[in-house]
């Protein structure tokens, strides 16, 4: 099966690392200092700390973040099962505060929403407030072109409309 995978940036993670490192550094020195600011001391060390797991996690896991190939579209970070090609309206990039997104216009009928409470229903129409789709694929730790990212997944989407095969468009890209 063609398939394109896109793995999470090592260098993110190892920036989270040392930006992580770094605050938890100075709230040591903090510590040793002076005793009238240890409570935010301990207050930075503890949350800065836990960066510190998060970008061990991050920088050896190599598990794959998105897989494309001719049945659909997979993200981890969706919770979701592979999103097929044929319930894939449209798509467009997004960046909400520097966070790169591509978000998938999925049919109404197969929206996740429709089975879920009234609670996510809400926070699906916040998302659909700031212009984001219910579906949105997190390009946040991954490096690539989101633009290109996007034409290439239109092309997949309507490869079908041109007379081409979803095959062949994958195999095209990768080429």
């Amino acid at each position: 099966m063609t398939e394109i995978r896109l793995y999470k940036s090592p260098w993110r993670a190892l920036k989270l690392l040392l930006i992580s490192s770094v605050f938890v550094i100075i709230g040591i020195y903090l510590i040793n200092q002076t005793d009238s600011s240890r409570f935010m001391a301990w207050l930075t060390i503890c949350f800065f700390g836990l960066g510190l797991p998060v970008g061990l996690i991050q920088l050896f896991d190599r598990r794959p973040q998105i897989i494309i190939n001719e049945i659909g579209i997979y993200d981890r970070t969706t919770r979701l099962e592979t999103i097929n090609w044929s319930i894939i309206k449209d798509a467009y990039p997004i960046d909400i505060h520097g966070q790169k997104f591509i978000c998938l216009v999925v049919d109404e009928q197969y929206k996740p929403s429709k089975r879920k409470g009234l609670f996510y229903r809400n926070v699906v129409k916040f998302n659909e407030a700031i212009g984001a789709q219910e579906i949105n694929l997190f390009l946040g730790q991954i490096r690539i072109d989101v633009g290109k990212l996007n034409e290439f997944i239109l092309s997949v989407l309507h490869s079908e409309k041109n007379g081409l095969d979803r095959i062949e468009a994958i195999k095209k890209y990768v080429a």
